[in-house]
């Protein structure tokens, strides 16, 4: 089983949203990212509940816990886990807005 290549998508503008987000959070936020980033890198975007979850078709969230909840909402292209939209969750359902942002993300992407 190889490595997943993880990505961050880039707007035309270059801002990579994610990297972004994350860049400003505090150190823990900023920890449990990273080890869950090497994690999905190492096991692939489609882990058990508790790590990852099926937002929609080819749409998934990365699900980051403790005293904040983050997500990063990612989709998955042959080998690569691309990271689209990332956000502090504090309603029980992921908001429609971030799902339809990520989505519109995914659709920029040139995959045939």
């Amino acid at each position: 089983m190889g490595k997943w290549n993880i990505l961050y998508f880039q707007s035309a503008r270059g801002e990579k949203f994610v990297k972004e987000f994350i860049d400003v959070q505090n150190s823990m936020i900023q920890g449990k990212y990273a080890g869950m980033v090497d994690f999905l890198s190492e096991y692939g975007p489609f882990l058990i509940e508790k790590y990852t979850k099926k937002i929609q078709s080819n749409l998934y969230e990365l699900r980051i816990t403790g005293k904040e909840q983050i997500r990063v909402l990612y989709t998955v292209v042959d080998k690569d886990i691309i990271l689209l939209h990332a956000f502090k969750k504090k309603t029980q359902k992921v908001p429609r807005q971030e799902i339809e942002l990520a989505d519109s993300r995914r659709k920029l992407l040139n995959t045939s």
